[in-house]
């Protein structure tokens, strides 16, 4: 007889089932709506002190409880506590160690405070035109938690060397299609904000893959700037685009013609 799968209500979520009796201990002291974030709190430690708790086992190649193998010299030691930060605030965590001080987390790796997810809070703001100070008045209004304005930087200086290093990347040698593009956003420049153009470039290579090839920001477009772009792209590799896809951009055409060779022109209108 097909089993009933209205007895196998169980949570789920991403294909990991939660069995019933761990919701019934986890919401045992639950009374009403404020409990809830405490014991999300005390539910996310719990599952962050086992999964570093998993690592050690597999560093050390024993589990808690298990026989040491006859090779094995290390062994667990006294758990360190640390404060680390999270999409719900602060959290107070105990971290496996080990004698001989080889083990390195990967979980939350030494030396780090953030767990993934804050780091992402504080990118988000930052690109909504948000100021170091603003990020952090929002950051102890929401989540109780003071963070400092150099951590703030800290975050958005290793992002912004990250764009550095995307923009300069290495190109394709050929791209039979290039589009250009430009839209105008409200970008916050020195404590203003103002009205600036990010001028795209989207390439098709020969098996019809896209990549994009920049981004660049500019108060106004013109041929200086258009031969700086091209000059860029060329001196990271690209030696030919067939065709170049645009919407009027202003002192576009000489300077393509000036840095590749034979591009045709094409002119579209994009929604």
């Amino acid at each position: 007889m097909p089993k009933d799968r209205g007895d196998e209500k169980e949570g789920t979520q991403g294909g990991v089932k939660i069995k019933p009796e761990l919701l019934d201990e986890a919401l045992k002291e639950y009374r009403g709506p404020q409990d809830l974030e405490e014991i999300f709190k005390e539910f996310e430690k719990a599952v962050l002190e086992r999964a570093l708790g998993a690592e050690l086992s597999q560093h050390l190649g024993y589990g808690k409880g298990e026989d040491k193998p006859e090779h094995q010299t290390n062994h667990p030691k006294r758990a360190s506590g640390k404060r680390i930060l999270t999409d719900q605030g602060s959290l107070e965590i105990e971290v496996p160690r080990d004698r001989e001080s080889s083990f390195e987390p990967q979980l939350i790796k030494k030396g780090e405070r953030r767990f993934s997810g804050f780091d992402d809070k504080i990118i988000a703001m930052y690109a909504r035109g948000m100021t170091v100070r603003e990020i952090q008045g929002y950051l102890e209004e929401m989540y109780g938690v003071l963070v400092s304005p150099d951590l703030i930087s800290q975050v958005t200086d290793a992002v912004m060397e990250e764009v550095r290093e995307w923009q300069n990347r290495p190109l394709e040698r050929l791209y039979p299609v290039v589009f250009f593009d430009a839209l105008r956003i409200k970008i916050r420049d020195e404590g203003a904000v103002k009205n600036k153009a990010v001028y795209l470039a989207l390439g098709v290579l020969p098996d019809g893959t896209k990549d994009i090839l920049g981004i660049w920001i500019e108060q106004s477009e013109g041929a200086k700037f258009w031969l700086r772009v091209m000059t860029e792209i060329k001196n990271r590799g690209v030696s030919d685009i067939l065709i170049a896809v645009v919407d009027g951009l202003k002192g576009f055409p000489e300077p393509s013609r000036q840095r590749f060779p034979h591009p045709r022109f094409r002119h579209a209108w994009f929604i």
